[in-house]
C-alpha cells in the first residue's frame, strides 16, 4: 500500500507555479513589459499621448523665437517639462509606476492652465487665429489627464511578476521604483531651477556662471545615484548624499538673495517661481533620501538578481 501511494504521488504532477507572463525588457531603471502585452485601449492611448506630447514640443519652440524674457523663460522651464512627460508616460505605461503618472497629469494641467492664461490675455485681434489650437491643446490634454487617472486606479502586478510572492522583495521593489522616480524629479527640478537662475536679474554674472555649471552637476549626480542603485555600490549612495550638501547650502543662499532684492523689479513672476520650485526641490530631496535610505539597507538581500536575471520567475 505505501508503494501504492509513493508511486501516485510520485506520477501527479506539480503545480505549476511559474507566473504566465512574458519576459520582461531589462532596463536600467528595472524591467518594463512589452508593448505586445498592453491592452489595444492602452497602446491607443500611448500612442495618442506620445503624438500630443511631441506636437506641444513643437509648438513650444516655435513660440520661444519670439517671446518676452520672462514668458521665454516660462516657456522653456514648459519645454522641459513636456520632454520628461515622455519619459513619466512611458514608463509610467510599461512599468505600471503611478507616480510617474501623477507627475505626468500634474505637468500637463499645468500646461493646460498656461494655455488657458495666455489666452485670456490676447486681445481681440488674436484670439481667432489661435482659437482652434487652444481649443486642440484643452481636448487633447483632457483626454491625457482622464485615461492617465484610470491607469492610476488600476492594479498594479509589477511588485508581485519582480519580486514573486514574497512580500519583502515586493516592498523593496516599490521603494526602489519610488527612489528612481525622485531621481528624475528632483533631476527636473534642478534643471528648471538653474534656467530660473540664469533668468533672474537679481543674481550676478557669476552666480549664472554656477547655474550653467549645475545642468552638468545635475546630469552627473544622476548618473552616480543610478549606478549606486543598480549596482548596490554603498560608497557611491554616500558620493551623492554628500553631492547634496553644497547644493541645498547653496539653494538655501540663493533663496535669501532673493528674498532681500524683492520688489526692486517690475515682476514678481519669476521670483514667485524660483521661491516655489526651491520648495518643491527640497520637498523632493527629502523623499529621495528617504526612500534612498530604505533601498541602501536592502542592498544585498536579492533584489538585483530578480530585476536582472529572470523578472520573477520561482526558480531564480
Amino acid at each position: 500500500m505505501e508503494g501504492d501511494d509513493d508511486s501516485g504521488a510520485a506520477a501527479s504532477p506539480l503545480p505549476n507555479l511559474t507566473p504566465r507572463h512574458r519576459q520582461l525588457i531589462p532596463t536600467p531603471c528595472g524591467p518594463i513589459k512589452p508593448c505586445s502585452e498592453l491592452s489595444f485601449p492602452v497602446k491607443i492611448y500611448f500612442c495618442v499621448t506620445i503624438l500630443s506630447l511631441l506636437s506641444v514640443i513643437g509648438l513650444t519652440i516655435e513660440t520661444l523665437v519670439r517671446q518676452t524674457e520672462e514668458d521665454f523663460t516660462i516657456s522653456l522651464i514648459q519645454l522641459v517639462g513636456v520632454v520628461f512627460c515622455v519619459y513619466y508616460v512611458t514608463r509610467g505605461i510599461l512599468q505600471e509606476n503611478r507616480q510617474e503618472l501623477i507627475v505626468f497629469v500634474l505637468s500637463i494641467l499645468l500646461v493646460m492652465f498656461r494655455s488657458i492664461v495666455n489666452f485670456t490675455v490676447l486681445s481681440a485681434e488674436q484670439k481667432p487665429k489661435l482659437l482652434a489650437r487652444f481649443v486642440l491643446i484643452l481636448l487633447v490634454g483632457s483626454f491625457d489627464v482622464i485615461c492617465a487617472i484610470i491607469l492610476i486606479q488600476s492594479q498594479s502586478m509589477m511588485a508581485f511578476r519582480v519580486g514573486g510572492a514574497l512580500e519583502s522583495l515586493q516592498s523593496q521593489y516599490f521603494m526602489l521604483n519610488l527612489c528612481f522616480s525622485m531621481l528624475t524629479f528632483d533631476l527636473q527640478a534642478q534643471l528648471c531651477l538653474c534656467i530660473l537662475l540664469i533668468s533672474l536679474h537679481e543674481i550676478t554674472l557669476l552666480h549664472n556662471i554656477i547655474s550653467a555649471a549645475g545642468v552638468l552637476w545635475a546630469c552627473l549626480k544622476a548618473t552616480i545615484s543610478i549606478i549606486a542603485i543598480l549596482k548596490e555600490l554603498k560608497p557611491l549612495v554616500w558620493i551623492f548624499l554628500s553631492q547634496n550638501v553644497p547644493e541645498v547650502v547653496y539653494l538655501i543662499y540663493l533663496l535669501y538673495t532673493v528674498i532681500r532684492e524683492w520688489g526692486k523689479g517690475n515682476s514678481y513672476t519669476l521670483e514667485a517661481a524660483f521661491i516655489t520650485g526651491s520648495c518643491i526641490s527640497v520637498a523632493i530631496k527629502s523623499v529621495l533620501f528617504w526612500a534612498l535610505i530604505h533601498v541602501y539597507r536592502s542592498f544585498g538581500q536579492g533584489l538585483r538578481e530578480r530585476m536582472f536575471s529572470s523578472y520573477g520567475r520561482i526558480d531564480s
